[in-house]
Parts: C-alpha cells; structure tokens; sequence
C-alpha cells in the first residue's frame, strides 16, 4: 500500500511527496552544510510519518526529544551499559515502540559505542518481530566515519560496523535507514553507497559538490547549483522520491529542537568596570547567581522497559457512528484485499498484522476487531476460507479445538474441517503448506501427522490406497484418492514393445 509523506513543495508548487513503503526498501541520504536545514529536514519527514510506521532516532545532541510530548516517543538516555541497551532495544522491537536515543552530553566516542550497541539489539532481534521500522541518525559522520580520527580503533570498529549492517543487511529485518551527514567525504563509502533515495542540500567544497553531482547523475558544470541553495532547499532523487532530480522546499515542522539558527540580539549596556566586577568577582553567597544547568535525570532500566512494554496512547478520534454490521463488511473486504496477494500466504502475521492496521487507519477503524487476537483468529479462518460460523453449534466446537493448536496450524486444521464437512476432497500437502506458510509439500504431511498425534483429526489409509481424514468428534471426513501416476507416451510406447501393456 501506497502512503505518500508530505515533504513540502516542489519548484513548481506541486507538493513533494516521499513513498513510505519504498523508502522501506530502498533507505535514504540526506547531505548538506550546517545551518543547510537538514535536521528540519529529518525532523518533517519523521513528523509526517509518525503514525504509519515505527521510528528510532540517534539523536546526538538532544535535538529530537520534543518527539516524546507530541508524538509519544520514548526517550532512551543512552548513559547505560551494553546490555541494557540491547535489552531496550528488542523490547522495542518486540512492542513496537517509537523511541529517541538521546545521545547528548556523552563523548564522541561513549556516543559511538551507545549508539552499536542499540543498533545491534534492534538488528539482532527474533525474526518474529521483524516490523517495519525507519532509523533515522543525525550526523551520521560521528558513527560511520571514513576514516579514524581521535577516537579508538575499537569505537571506531563497532559503531561503523553497526551502521554497515543497519545499511547493507538491515532491509530483510525491516530496518529502513535514514542517514545525515555533513559532508559525504566525511560518511563511511559503504554506508553512503547503500543508499538509493538522496536529498542533497546547500554544500561549498568542490569536492562535495563534485560528488554530490555524480549521485544525482547530473553533469559536472551543474554542480555549483549546490552552493546557491537556500537553507531548508534540496535536490531529491530516488524511487522513493523522483525518477528526476527534482529541487523541493522542505515544509514547516510542528515541533522545535532545542538549537537554532543564531540571531543577532543586542549586547548589555554595561561599562567595562561593571564587566569586569561580574567576570572576577564573585557574589557576595559565594556561588554564582547563574542556574546550574543538569543533566537530565536518569531513567531505571526496569522503568524504562515497562515504559516501552506499556500500550501506546492513542489520539483522541471522533466517535464512530458506523454500525457493527458496517463495520464488519469493511473488516471482511480488508481481508479479502489482503489474501488476493498470492504472496500473502508465505509472508509472517507480524508483518501481515502491519498492512492489516494500515488498511484500518485508511479506513477510520479502531476497536476489538483490530487488535492481534482477534486479528490472528480472523486471519486464520480468512485462510481457511470458512466464517465464523455463529449459527452452526457443530463449528463452534471445530473453532474452539483449533485454540489448541499454535497459531499458525489453525487455518490448516479449519481447512481440513471445511472440505470434510462438504464432503469435498482432502486438500493436497501443496495446499495445505500453502495454508501454513511454507512452500514445501512435505510440510503438508507433517501437519496431518502433528494434529492426529494430538487427537484433532484420524488420518487412515483404506483398502485402495486413499488416505482419509476424520475430523474427531464429528461425522465429518475428506478423502484424497491415491491414483497412480500417469505414465507419459514414451514409456506408453516402450511399454507396448515389450506387450506389458
């Protein structure tokens, strides 16, 4: 599904738009001098997709904590061990959680190490929590550097390493990157290179400019438009953007970070003796009258994991007035839309779970008939291609054994019902795979073996050869007939030479 993230204007007035689900897939390159407008440019892009997809920022210098009040992302203080980081990590993968990584008032180097740590939990996490998920990193330079600086070799190794898979592997566990750096010269080229969507702001140095054309495909003479434009204007190109190079104007923000552009503000009318008695004398307490500005204080590990477990809130909607029946007709056609995709059969109910609430979002759908449960149960009987069955006392029954099978066998086991009910014959191990997820036939065999061992089903084979099904407690059975295979002409032919047949 398409969902279309509102990046300003174009040159043009047109509005300039990002494909969010390409972006996914394909992961982004933002460049530009400081002061050029590129954390106002992270800061739209994460603003605008908050609510379609879950986010983590590496935020550097504290910029990005505002998310937290307006948009109810969990501040992680990174002032924390390796472990616990990483434990902070898979619970957020595992909860889906949107989080800012506040790296602020750390060294270069406790930066770098804080920010593999975290990012290696997310990359390590259970496949079954492999969720979409944008990673957006301001200054990407400081944890993917191309070459080493003051720090260790050790910092330097594990950080560029995260970000190298976070890049290079992280699309197959639903990572989408988002990197920002000052000057391309300064970013790791492998980390820069995997990126395919770019949006390239205000840069001076030849050498940027030069590489920056050669992103953008443009010719070496039309490389200086890079010096001429103004802050928060960039040149964007990529699948997820524009087939073209195309210049947008990034929109307006709703929330501030705590730097700035600098203005000018006037100086204090003081005379140089006055000056001098505030900077070499202190005040008569002894202390100076300035407030002390603290660190932010520091959040226990276990409260911040139950922070994260905890159910997000959600914004307040109108009520809605669609009746029950209504609804339910909008629920079955998302599934219907769903399970057309013929690769629907194959893919995790994680990720089938996300495009689920995607559609319901589309559609203005918030209640029990969208939380995992209910979606789990609907998913399986959609596959099954039964309903529920609220008027036949006998599928309830059918419906209330399948719970004791793992969730992704019940759909088959609700297949195997429905035909021997009909009396139809007994689905064969591809379809029966198919049903289950995987691609192998044999796999079709082991589930009808897994439910007769448990005294769900009786599976026998009679005199001729066909295997029958008995869904137990019931009259119900599906046979599926054993007939030998068909010999092809050539050895119809052979076999006639010899008189065997």
């Amino acid at each position: 599904m398409k969902v279309a993230v509102d990046l300003g204007t174009t040159a043009t007035g047109e509005p300039a738009e990002m494909d969010l689900e390409e972006l996914l897939s394909t992961r982004l390159l933002v460049q530009g001098n400081s002061g050029s407008g590129k954390s106002h440019l992270l800061r739209r892009l994460l603003e605008q997709s908050a609510e379609w997809v879950q986010q983590a920022i590496i935020d550097p210098e504290g910029d990005f904590v505002s998310f937290a009040e307006r948009f109810g992302h969990v501040v992680v203080d990174a002032d924390r061990t390796p472990a616990e980081l990483q434990r902070i990590a898979a619970r957020i993968r595992q909860h889906r959680a949107s989080v800012v990584l506040n790296l602020e008032g750390l060294d270069t180097e406790v930066q770098m190490q804080c920010a593999a740590a975290f990012l290696n939990g997310l990359f390590e996490a259970d496949h079954s929590v492999w969720f979409p998920m944008l990673i957006a990193v301001d200054e990407a330079q400081i944890f993917a550097p191309a070459i080493a600086g003051e720090v260790s070799d050790e910092a330097r190794k594990i950080s560029l390493g995260a970000m190298t898979n976070l890049m290079c592997r992280g699309r197959k566990r639903g990572l989408a990157g988002i990197v920002a750096t000052q000057r391309l010269a300064k970013l790791a080229k492998n980390v820069a290179a995997e990126a395919s969507n770019f949006l390239m702001g205000r840069t001076f140095l030849d050498i940027d400019m030069a590489r920056a054309a050669d992103l953008l495909g443009l010719e070496r003479r039309q490389a200086e438009r890079f010096r001429d434009l103004e802050p928060g204007h960039f040149v964007a190109l990529g699948p997820a953007l524009s087939r073209r190079p195309v210049p947008i104007r990034i929109g307006s923000v709703e929330t501030r970070g705590r730097t700035g552009r600098p203005s000018l503000m006037a100086l204090p009318e003081m005379t140089r003796d006055q000056m001098q008695d505030l900077i070499f004398s202190a005040p008569a307490g002894g202390e100076d009258e300035m407030p002390v500005v603290r660190s932010r204080e520091r959040v226990p590990t276990r409260d911040l994991l139950e922070r994260v477990s905890a159910p997000r809130a959600e914004a307040p909607e109108d009520e809605d007035v669609r009746s029950m029946e209504d609804r339910e007709v909008l629920v079955e056609a998302i599934f219907s839309e769903m399970l057309a995709d013929p690769e629907a059969a194959f893919r995790p109910v994680p990720v089938l779970y996300q495009d689920f609430l995607v559609h319901c979002r589309l559609k203005r759908l918030r209640g029990a008939e969208t939380d995992m449960p209910a979606f789990r149960r609907r998913l399986s009987l959609a596959r099954a291609g039964v309903s529920e069955g609220a008027d036949d006392p006998e599928w309830q029954v059918v419906i209330e054994r399948a719970d004791a099978l793992p969730e992704e066998m019940q759909g088959v086991y609700l297949m195997l019902a429905r035909a021997a009910r009909a009396g139809e014959p007994l689905p064969d191990d591809a379809a029966l795979a198919r049903a289950y997820g995987s691609h192998s036939p044999s796999r079709g065999r082991f589930l009808i073996g897994y439910m007769a061992d448990r005294g769900l089903v009786t599976a026998e084979t009679d005199f001729r050869g066909n295997r029958v099904v008995t869904i137990t407690g019931t009259g119900w059975r599906s046979v599926q007939s054993s007939a030998p295979p068909k010999l092809d002409e050539a050895r119809l032919r052979r076999a006639a030479r010899r008189g065997t047949v």
